[in-house]
């Protein structure tokens, strides 16, 4: 299913939600359309008449939603290879799994100072050895990436329409090797991301609190008013 980006009224990054919340949004006058993906939606409606609505990609609350005190990114798969470029931080070749700079056998913390996306050949061979026996240094230190924009480039869930407006909230988006693949994924070298996210109700991917207060937002889903074209049934010259 597409995947919409959600603004707050203030254009903060908020969350990912699935096209059909967005479009609940939409017609509830919860949200306004920024960016469409270039489809149209097509719903019947009642005595044959009905709606025609540009497919969102971006939207942007028309009322602001205070967002609660930010934790830090959560260390994921996802976020680790968004961060890294999804390039192995010892040789640059593409990543495939991920690795503890200073091993957890001597040690080393499960933290986003100490894990980096890594090849399957350089994981082998680093395998529990620091870095300064094998000769090895990485291009730059890892460290937690901070930002709004970050609450979507964790979920994995991405769109080039989407870069626009997520930069100048935490992340250096010119540096991700995206790739127009559409809305339904993060791509790094043509290969979709894989690992665990955090989904929350409705698949929202976001945190539990922005998932409510969008869903709160939004309304009961059966209450939409369609204020959209409208498309009329044809009519038969015969029936006139």
């Amino acid at each position: 299913m597409p995947h919409s980006l959600v603004l707050n009224a203030s254009y903060e990054p908020l969350c990912v939600v699935p096209q059909r919340r967005a479009v609940v949004l939409i017609l509830n006058h919860k949200a306004v359309t920024l960016e469409g993906t270039g489809a149209s939606l097509h719903a019947a409606g009642t005595h044959g008449i009905g709606w025609e609505l540009p497919a969102p990609s971006v939207v942007k609350l028309t009322r602001y939603v205070r967002v609660p005190l930010r934790r830090g990114v959560p260390l994921t798969r996802r976020a680790i290879f968004a961060r890294d470029g999804g390039r192995c931080v010892y040789c640059d070749a593409p990543a495939t799994s991920v690795d503890h700079v200073i091993p957890r056998s001597r040690g080393g913390q499960h933290a986003w100072d100490n894990v980096v996306s890594s090849c399957r050949r350089c994981n082998h061979v680093k395998a529990d050895r620091p870095l300064g026996d094998l000769g090895w240094r990485m291009k730059r230190a890892p460290v937690q990436p901070n930002g709004s924009a970050w609450r979507i480039l964790s979920s994995g869930r991405t769109d080039q329409r989407w870069m626009p407006y997520l930069r100048g909230y935490g992340a250096d988006v010119d540096l991700l090797p995206f790739e127009a693949k559409g809305p339904d994924g993060l791509f790094v070298n043509g290969l979709p991301f894989s690992g665990g996210q955090s989904k929350g109700p409705d698949g929202l991917f976001m945190s539990e609190h922005l998932s409510d207060a969008v869903a709160v937002l939004a309304g009961p889903e059966e209450h939409a008013a369609p204020a959209v074209k409208p498309i009329l049934p044809a009519i038969s010259p015969l029936a006139a």
